[in-house]
């Protein structure tokens, strides 16, 4: 199979998916009533998986599969000596693995496939759907059960205590091993009602369970929360989520009890914090006095930010709407595949 069919059949999902959400054709019923139905597995299987966020991230995908996009993605970038790769997937949001995916296929690799128990719904509806439009496809991915075993070198998706045990495992072959990251916004005062609305995307998107999500702010001295509050009163909707109400009551209760110090909008917790990575229901946050501390900041913890927002950096309420170029962990997963 060449790269031009291989292009072509992911160019064949991206219209799948745009049909879907927009003018189903009657010829392909059965598949939309397919994707209905995993979607609606989806949430069953995992509570985080509301219907709202798993379309959300499946026409965030979809916007990526177009001929135009995946040509210049790949820029020819095809490998002369096809490799098995293992793919050890995240699952903390939906479709969180279609991109490294992606990347071995169209690359000319095979993918040996491990699904997070999380999320093991979505995506093999849509590697199903790749063998449809591309039959050839069918031998090049394998689902694995259990332990992985004949591979050629892996890419795996986990927190930093998995990391460290994927290193064990994995370390002798070629890999690419990623930690807990996670965004930060970076706010002036002088935002507009507008913008502070699209920060609340930022934040609230998957309920703030990804990498890209904003976790924590970093705001001027005196800096007042009341414009932020009045513009994401429209996001109140995270709190009738079980799974994010028990985190948010159990973090409100900690807090009580040890005596601290947090604003709180009955939905979102916004605490004082040197840490980066806020739970579930609480928004981290540090002042900061010049540019210079900024930098400082940025520079100390690089590692583990994924994405900056800012007037100037990511625009507000584009942290959660990734382009194909934006690679995890800011590491070129395709120039990784094609020197293997």
């Amino acid at each position: 199979m060449n790269l031009k069919q291989r292009i072509e059949a992911f160019a064949k999902v991206g219209m799948f998916i745009n049909r879907h959400f927009n003018e189903r054709d009657e010829a392909e019923g059965q598949l939309h009533q397919g994707l209905d139905k995993i979607t609606e597995l989806a949430y069953i299987h995992n509570g985080w998986f509301t219907t709202a966020f798993v379309n959300h991230a499946i026409r965030s995908v979809g916007g990526m599969l177009t001929i135009e996009e995946l040509t210049r993605f790949i820029n020819g970038m095809e490998t002369k000596h096809p490799k098995t790769v293992a793919l050890i997937c995240a699952g903390n949001i939906p479709m969180v693995g279609f991109h490294d995916i992606l990347c071995v296929l169209l690359t000319g690799h095979k993918a040996l496939i491990k699904l997070s128990t999380d999320d093991n719904v979505l995506l093999p509806f849509f590697i199903k759907l790749l063998v449809h439009y591309e039959p050839e496809f069918e031998s090049y991915f394998y689902f694995a059960e259990g332990r992985l075993s004949k591979f050629d070198a892996v890419i795996a998706t986990g927190s930093n205590n998995t990391a460290l045990h994927f290193q064990q495992y994995f370390g002798k072959y070629p890999n690419i091993i990623r930690k807990n990251r996670t965004s930060i916004a970076i706010l002036t005062g002088r935002e507009s009602t507008g913008e502070l609305k699209l920060l609340g995307e930022d934040i609230f998107l998957y309920f703030g369970l990804g990498c890209r999500n904003v976790s924590k702010l970093l705001v001027p001295e005196n800096y007042s929360f009341n414009a932020l509050f009045e513009s994401i009163v429209n996001f109140g909707y995270v709190i009738e989520n079980k799974k994010y109400g028990n985190n948010y009551d159990y973090h409100r209760a900690i807090y009580l009890l040890e005596q601290h110090k947090f604003l709180d909008n009955n939905f979102l917790m916004i605490k004082e914090s040197d840490e980066l990575h806020s739970p579930v229901g609480v928004l981290y946050y540090s002042y900061y006095k010049n540019e210079d501390e900024i930098n400082q900041y940025l520079n100390i913890n690089k590692q583990a930010i994924q994405c900056v927002v800012g007037q100037g950096r990511v625009p507000f309420g584009y942290s959660q709407r990734p382009v194909i170029t934006d690679f995890a962990d800011n590491v070129n997963t395709l120039e990784f595949l094609v020197t293997l």
